[in-house]
């Protein structure tokens, strides 16, 4: 039977590179905009861009009503008690180095910093290159044989050394949440700092940071059906005072002169110089439509599609999935075939999916691979994608055979 995505006709982008012969499943590395983002921005653009916070003339005034309106919209969607909690940056790697940057004032040499083996390098390098800098150690926390953090070992290697905790919450690669409660739960336990990385699981769902209980969570917009270039950080009222300025400039200063100056309080005290101001207001437009629809409905249409996706590669010979994928997103590799090598079949009868190490090389490595066939899934895909893609899989398999 069917499986048809309601909401695909709001996406004006499928369409078009349907009629270019494209089946767009790579979802995970950035997905396409709904025609209520394209609407803002367009509104933006053509009623007069200005810069927000400074002007007192009515463009100003009307880009900062707006900005400041994306910066609630955000923190209700996350739930966060305040909008003064929510940070915007150039993307989440923007965003996870301002952490690496902002906080390396509480370590000292000796000091631990735990991340899994699953990280994408933006919640890898920011951490290697901070133990790097203050003498610190970097804990790298296995997986069991699921794909999952592996929660034995953890308890065994988060103990009061630990300073901070950076785990991501939905594995780019391996498609399985992560068990963040209990690890998050071992750092408070030690009185650690902890770091999420949301970039995957924002997506999914709606995600309480205060029931979460993280001192800091992270996204990008683009990966939520927003702009690309901002990035947003969520900081817990306890752990944001700990967060030091890390770059300067407009907007973000108090009062200066030559040799002295002082800076503002979040969220503009790091928000230094012209923000990405109609992506904000984007990604306000994108939070409102996503906002609109049937929560239930469209997880239902995830789980079915994934499913079938899931299924239909278990049922092809020689294809090995990696992990226990739950949700959204399939990595697999064929026996005896490279992935490049297949990833270019694929691209030439329009399949439009990710190859290689996903910026995940230290997990691929681990696992003992060059790379590997990402398909991630959106909520605009319906099953005759999955359709075009086994039939263009099954003919590159012939051919590779």
């Amino acid at each position: 039977m069917p499986l048809i995505s309601p909401w695909r006709a709001d996406f004006p982008a499928i369409d078009a590179l349907q009629r270019q012969g494209q089946t767009y499943l790579d979802s995970a590395a950035t997905t396409q905009k709904p025609q209520a983002l394209l609407d803002a921005l367009m509104h933006y653009y053509c009623n007069g861009a200005a810069n927000v916070h400074r002007a007192q003339h009515l463009p100003g005034a009307h880009a900062t009503q707006a900005f400041e309106a994306s910066r609630s919209k955000v923190s209700h969607w996350l739930n966060a008690a305040d909008s003064g909690q929510i940070i915007f940056t150039h993307g989440a790697t923007s965003a996870l180095n301002l952490l690496a940057y902002g906080l390396e004032g509480v370590f000292s040499a000796g000091d631990e910093i735990a991340i899994s083996a699953l990280e994408h390098h933006a919640n890898l390098l920011p951490w290697q290159q901070l133990a790097q800098r203050r003498n610190l150690k970097l804990v790298i926390l296995p997986l069991d044989a699921h794909g999952l953090i592996d929660l034995d070992a953890a308890s065994a290697l988060i103990g009061p050394n630990t300073r901070l905790l950076a785990v991501s919450q939905f594995s780019n690669v391996l498609g399985a949440w992560q068990p963040l409660p209990r690890l998050l739960a071992l750092a408070r336990a030690q009185g650690a700092l902890t770091v999420v990385d949301g970039a995957q699981g924002v997506v999914h769902g709606r995600h309480d940071v205060q029931a979460l209980g993280c001192d800091f969570y992270v996204f990008s917009s683009h990966k939520l059906y927003g702009p690309e270039g901002l990035g947003v950080i969520y900081a817990g009222n306890e752990a944001l005072p700990k967060l030091a300025h890390w770059q300067f400039g407009g907007e973000m200063v108090l009062t200066a002169d030559y040799r002295h100056a002082e800076f503002r309080a979040a969220p503009l005290g790091f928000e230094a110089g012209t923000p990405p101001i109609a992506s904000v207001i984007g990604l306000g437009a994108t939070l409102d439509y996503l906002d609109s629809l049937d929560q239930r409905a469209v997880a239902d249409h995830e789980a079915q599609l994934h499913k079938r996706l899931l299924e239909g590669l278990q049922q092809r010979d020689r294809v090995r999935v990696l992990g226990a994928p739950e949700l959204a997103l399939v990595s697999f590799v064929v026996e005896g075939v490279h992935n490049a090598d297949l990833a270019h079949l694929l691209t030439e009868q329009g399949i439009a999916v990710r190859a290689g190490h996903h910026c995940a090389m230290p997990l691929l490595k681990h696992l003992g691979l060059p790379g590997a066939i990402r398909v991630s899934l959106g909520l605009y895909n319906d099953s005759d994608d999955l359709l075009r893609l086994f039939s263009a899989l099954d003919q590159s398999l012939e051919l590779l055979a």
